[in-house]
């Protein structure tokens, strides 16, 4: 038996809420441990509609509060990862038989209004005729509104932070289960089962229940209690086509049935458009659209758009399971909170238990701050809040200035192609020069496994950013799979399979047991 001193906190669940607690608790001096039971970022976290915005749809629901929060955050966001967050403008057709435009002008002028705003563009009326984003529209439309918000890589996010969690001296393990924790007076033990199916214990001083739609799930089976608060479980789907429109602002459509649905420029050569609701009760790990969603979503875009589509055009499609607080009087899953509530248990003399209901990935850095300022009291530990101001690893751009810096990466790397580079960037920011190492060309960072994509970011993504298998690097880390042609996507995940069971790197740092069994 190896004796191995207890965390201050064990953090369950890889997700953005679990990855943003970790990182904010290591950076106050926490001994952190995180777990994530599959990939980071491997279910809702990495199946979002990639925004970071206020929500202007949840002004019709009174949530003010919720939305001005949102947008404090949305400023804060955009400053601390200018490589993996950018800003953009979204259309919204004015339709007169769905909203007057009287309502719309008003819902800007809070959207525009609630929080500071220094680095977005306010809104504006347009006539569709005279702006670029009017030609792909049926002509029946002929005016709308335009509007700012921000998009973000929502799997490189999860990771971002918990890169800077490990940083900050954070012990991270994927593919590692919390079986079952009991107190014991003042610290827990955990029993966890390993990626190798090897069971062991470690001891924390403190836990976090940041499991997503597991929370309730975790809750009862692992910890044997019961909790206040519930989340409902909505399912959100989304479609991607090839491009249907050459400019570079979203659009944002109005449904007769109250929905929104969105259609954003995605990956260069596609559209990406969701989102549904739908209650969902099976396996969150299960998760996938249904025929009923993707009709549903094409149907969505053809009252809009000149050029039609249908279930043949769709390249890929995505589903995951947002753990929504359940409140009381709200039957349409749309009009449920996107907020969120930290229940916290900390009885004298005993472990404190977090668990997290809810939240959306905006607000993920403020729920963070807030837990970890609950946790940290109930610890008797005192440490300031630090991460509002912080860049995450590679947003240590100057002035936030990604362009500037993109063109001058690519500068610095006249080897390198011109797309190539700028995925780099975009992908790594400041860190990308630290992913190539010693590379001088093409031929230095070693063999292709898929084009695109080299040995040397394999390699990069295996001791860095906890990437076991294709799916990590294809679908997570990087979208290179819907880039691929179909019939060869079977043999590349296979070749890149094969290169992680043959070519292990050097791992982050591990776990330390309380007890190996």
């Amino acid at each position: 038996m190896t004796q191995g001193s207890p965390y201050d906190l064990l953090v369950v669940g890889g997700g953005i809420n679990g990855a943003g607690i970790a990182r904010d608790a290591a950076g106050r001096g926490l001994r952190v441990a995180l777990v994530e039971q599959d990939d980071l970022a491997g279910h809702t976290s990495s199946s979002s509609t990639k925004l970071i915005h206020g929500g202007l749809r949840y002004l019709e629901y009174r949530e003010f509060g919720l939305v001005r929060k949102a947008l404090q955050e949305r400023e804060t966001l955009l400053r601390s990862a200018p490589h993996i967050i950018r800003p953009l403008r979204f259309v919204m057709p004015h339709m007169p038989n769905l909203r007057p435009a009287w309502l719309i002008r008003a819902g800007l002028f809070l959207y525009d209004h609630l929080a500071r705003r220094e680095l977005l563009a306010g809104s504006r009326g347009i006539v569709m005729r005279r702006h670029p984003a009017g030609a792909p529209l049926v002509d029946s439309i002929e005016r709308g509104f335009v509007y700012s918000d921000g998009w973000v890589d929502d799997a490189r996010l999860v990771v971002l932070n918990a890169v800077d969690a490990a940083e900050h001296g954070a012990a991270v393990a994927t593919r590692t289960r919390l079986v079952k924790a009991v107190r014991s007076g003042s610290e827990w033990d955990a029993e966890l089962v390993g990626a190798d199916g090897t069971p062991f214990t470690v001891r924390a001083r403190a836990l976090a229940n940041a499991a997503g739609p597991w929370v309730g799930t975790l809750l009862h089976d692992a910890l044997g209690r019961a909790a206040h608060h519930t989340v409902r479980l909505v399912k959100g789907s989304h479609i991607v086509t090839r491009r249907l429109f050459d400019h570079d602002h979203a659009y944002i459509f109005q449904n007769p049935d109250k929905r929104i649905i969105f259609a954003i420029p995605y990956e260069h050569e596609f559209t990406l458009i969701g989102t549904t609701d739908v209650e969902y009760h099976g396996d969150p790990a299960r998760v996938s659209i249904d025929e009923d969603e993707t009709r549903y979503l094409c149907e969505s875009i053809n009252r809009y758009f000149k050029r039609k589509i249908s279930p043949a055009d769709v390249c890929w499609t995505y589903s995951g399971v947002r753990p929504l607080l359940e409140e009381e009087g709200a039957d349409n899953p749309s009009a449920v909170t996107r907020d969120y509530r930290l229940e916290l248990d900390a009885r004298e003399g005993e472990a404190p238990l977090l668990s997290v209901f809810g939240g959306k990935i905006t607000t993920f850095r403020k729920l963070a701050e807030e837990a970890v300022d609950r946790l940290a009291d109930a610890l008797g530990r005192s440490a300031p809040a630090w991460t509002a101001g912080a860049p995450l690893p590679g947003g240590d751009i100057p002035g936030a200035q990604f362009e500037r810096f993109a063109t001058r990466f690519a500068s610095e790397h006249p080897w390198l192609p011109a797309e190539l580079a700028r995925r780099y960037a975009h992908a790594y920011g400041t860190r990308a020069v630290r992913m190539l190492g010693e590379a001088r060309s093409l031929a230095e960072l070693g063999q292709p496994l898929v084009p695109g994509l080299f040995e040397c970011e394999l390699r990069y993504l295996h001791d860095t950013e906890w990437a076991r298998c294709a799916d990590d690097v294809l679908w997570r880390r990087s979208k290179l799979g819907l880039h691929l042609p179909a019939d060869t996507l079977t043999e590349a995940s296979a070749s890149i399979d094969a290169w992680f069971a043959r070519e292990p790197a050097a791992a982050p740092a591990t776990l330390t047991p309380a007890q190996q069994h």
